[in-house]
């Protein structure tokens, strides 16, 4: 009988000829002689009890002596191997249940027979001569202590064999769709990951194609639980076609898994590329768009699907399914229904997004936040009437961050509100020290952006009025700028905040105006003072050379919402002012004042004190007063 073991491991060198060395000497150890006649017999002629016990016994039994020969068999064994019991004395033991066949079990079981070793125990897989197979676990261990040799015993553990293996089928199977499951998909994954799967043959690539299905939830909400089953064994029939179809020229099919819920992953070892994997999901959107038709029940579906497709050295199955599952999110919000390849370039600004919200609040509190001050310039006579402040982040791995990478994050995560307590307080000191430092000078405005959340989430109006208290800035001295969309949409408790901030004294400004709502009947009802024109409207004056001019739209425009302002009380200040040609038009058709590089970039609170020795910017080169 022939034997083959439970891996592809290389087969151990028998060593055959030690049997005749020692052959003189395992005869002599059984012969006995007797006293009165003087006459040698072999003892094994004389059956013992242990003899008898041997032969009848249930278990597959075999005595080896040292050299690793059989000396005797029982019929167990020979009926589980498909021998000859009578042949089965002289011959190699190791051949009979394939001791040899990998170096490691070879090795063990030849310390044993030189008694270095206690005992053996291992499995094997034993082919019968009629064909089958049977699975036996091999005990190997010394005979008495005194007795050269070693026993062999078999235990017959085919069924306990295959009962594991349907236990470990269901176990790794997903019992709807009878799919491979999360658990076998990993495993897979894994092994498929593993230096020596990929650099003896193959590509050395791999590709995953992460697969959501579309609104499955409603199904399961509105038709029952049993449909939303019958629905993803339909998917499953569908996506295990496509994987035949794509593995039919192939080496073998992609691995179709259902990782749980209405997700499923097809999983392709030896990749050849991204068109490869583009292709399959093509065909998996296609497979899933025709109607299903479900116990009287017609219904359409769509999927939405992430595809990753890269080398496999040096991915880990976690870095791969986090990939999938970014990809996946992005097919999502790009709209449903369609596939999406990963974009490193993507991925890395949403892990710096992810690393830069979850260290915004201890930033906070370690003083990384600054300051910086834009000035905002009387467009009729040029002279510095206030500032903007503009939070800054020095981070320690990033650098200099301006707000449009960290404010966004602040506002989901809450964050805003202690950070806009802080920039209101920061802003309102300083705008005081400025004061102090040149009392001959008429005060200038310090002008803070402020988020809807803040006054939702926070008492803006106490936070406000403690700050000017505290400080000793005049609430006219402080403007506090909002977006258009968020003061046109104020209501109830942002309203009343607003109203409330206006009768203290506080300045307020819609921010980006003529982007949002532009709610004209609305503003007349609302406490606003001024009025900041996006800057994309003053990009339309942008003309230098005398030949160019500006669009007569933008300027119709822009000159229509100046004087509607003004004929509401509002003062109009212009964002993004680069050139003196778009400052000359402002200030000729009534802007009020104007902010930007014409001017100045944003500069530190020091630059600001020195530009209040000047205070005139009159149509001044960009950066400089």
């Amino acid at each position: 009988m022939s034997g083959t073991s439970e891996g592809p491991t290389p087969a151990a060198d028998l060593d055959r000829s030690a049997v005749t060395e020692s052959d003189n000497t395992y005869r002599k150890s059984y012969e006995k002689t007797d006293e009165t006649t003087g006459e040698t017999t072999d003892a094994r002629s004389a059956p013992t009890t242990y003899e008898h016990a041997f032969a009848a016994a249930a278990l597959p039994m075999a005595v080896v002596d040292r050299d690793g020969l059989v000396t005797a068999a029982n019929e167990a064994l020979a009926t589980l191997i498909g021998a000859d019991q009578a042949g089965l004395p002289g011959r190699i033991a190791a051949d009979l249940v394939d001791l040899a066949s990998d170096a490691r079990t070879w090795h063990a079981y030849r310390e044993v027979l030189r008694g270095r070793q206690a005992r053996l125990r291992c499995t094997r897989r034993l082919k019968h001569p009629d064909g089958h197979s049977v699975w036996v676990q091999v005990t190997i261990a010394p005979l008495a202590k005194d007795v050269p040799g070693v026993l062999i015993s078999v235990s017959d553990i085919s069924d306990r064999r295959e009962l594991q293996a349907r236990l470990r089928h269901l176990q790794m199977h997903d019992p709807v769709t009878r799919l491979p499951n999360r658990t076998l998909f990993f495993e897979r994954l894994s092994a498929a990951l593993e230096a020596e799967s990929y650099e003896q043959s193959g590509t050395g690539r791999i590709g995953l194609c992460y697969l959501d299905l579309d609104g499955f939830k409603a199904v399961n909400d509105t038709l029952g639980h049993r449909v939303g089953d019958r629905l993803l064994a339909a998917v499953a029939e569908r996506l295990t076609r496509v994987a035949d179809e794509a593995g039919f020229a192939r080496a073998g099919a992609p691995l179709v898994a259902r990782l749980g819920g209405d997700e499923f992953a097809l999983l392709v070892e030896d990749s050849t590329g991204t068109e490869q994997l583009a292709d399959l999901a093509e065909s998996a959107l296609a497979a899933l768009q025709a109607p299903f038709d479900l116990a009287g029940q017609r219904l359409s579906l769509s999927a939405s699907i992430g595809v990753v497709e890269r080398h496999a050295a040096g991915t880990t199955a976690t870095g791969l399914m986090q990939a999938a599952d970014t990809t996946l999110y992005w097919a999502k919000a790009d709209g449903k229904s369609r596939w999406t390849l990963f974009d490193p370039e993507r991925n890395a600004h949403l892990v710096t997004r992810q690393a830069l919200s979850s260290t915004l609040r201890p930033a906070i509190e370690r003083g990384e936040f600054v300051l910086e001050y834009q000035p905002l310039v009387g467009m009729g006579d040029g002279r510095l009437s206030g500032v903007e402040a503009l939070v800054r982040w020095h981070h320690p791995e990033f650098g200099t961050l301006t707000p449009n990478r960290f404010i966004g994050l602040a506002e989901e995560d809450g964050s805003i509100v202690p950070l806009g307590r802080w920039a209101l307080t920061t802003a309102c000191r300083q705008a005081r020290r400025w004061q102090l430092d040149h009392p001959g000078e008429p005060p200038i405005f310090v002008s803070v952006n402020v988020a809807v959340r803040q006054v939702w989430d926070s008492d803006l109006v106490a936070d406000v009025a403690e700050t000017l208290a505290e400080t000793g800035l005049a609430p006219h001295l402080l403007q506090l700028e909002l977006t258009e969309s968020a003061v046109m949409g104020s209501a109830g408790r942002p309203l009343q905040a607003l109203q409330a901030l206006s009768d203290m004294g506080v300045r307020i400004a819609i921010d980006d105006f003529g982007t949002g709502y532009s709610n004209l009947a609305y503003l007349s009802r609302l406490p606003v003072s001024v009025l900041k024109l996006d800057g994309s409207f003053v990009r339309g004056f942008q003309y230098d050379d005398p030949g160019d001019r500006p669009n007569p739209a933008d300027e119709v425009v822009v000159e229509a919402m100046i004087q509607l302002a003004h004929r509401l009380g509002l003062t109009v200040t212009a964002e993004c002012v680069e050139t003196s040609a778009q400052a000359s038009r402002l200030r000729h058709i009534g802007c009020d004042t104007g902010q930007g590089w014409l001017y100045s970039r944003p500069v530190t609170a020091d630059r600001i004190s020195e530009l209040l020795d000047t205070r005139t910017y009159a149509d001044a080169p960009a950066g400089k007063p």
